[in-house]
């Protein structure tokens, strides 16, 4: 199978591109993921996937890079929005040894 880019463009209504993620959105808050919304969806979209990835994250793995925060799977492909502390859909696992939303909280001295 093959990846194609697309114009699809995601954002939050809860901070701007490039800004700083509100503290109720990270490990200094309530531990609930942020509101997302997404247009531009390539035709002939069946549904929808979000991995929310750390790249430059500090390595917990051994073998791997950055940190996986939130998985979210079997979205329909008419849903494009997920509300502040969205728990429907199918939840995958992170770096947190969870299914749910694990919010980001760098550790001293990094991010």
């Amino acid at each position: 199978m093959g990846f194609a880019l697309s114009e699809i463009e995601l954002v939050s209504s809860a901070f701007q591109q490039g800004g700083d993620i509100p503290k109720s959105f990270t490990g200094e808050g309530d531990d609930v993921s942020p509101p997302l919304s997404w247009s531009n969806v390539p035709e002939g979209t069946q549904s929808f996937a979000l991995i929310c990835h750390d790249p430059d994250a500090p390595l917990v793995t051994p073998g791997a890079y950055g940190f996986v925060h939130w998985v979210l799977y079997n979205i329909p492909a008419s849903v494009t929005q997920l509300a502040e502390d969205e728990t429907s859909y199918t939840g995958g696992a992170n770096n947190f040894g969870s299914t749910s939303y694990g919010r980001p909280h760098p550790p001293e001295g990094h991010g």
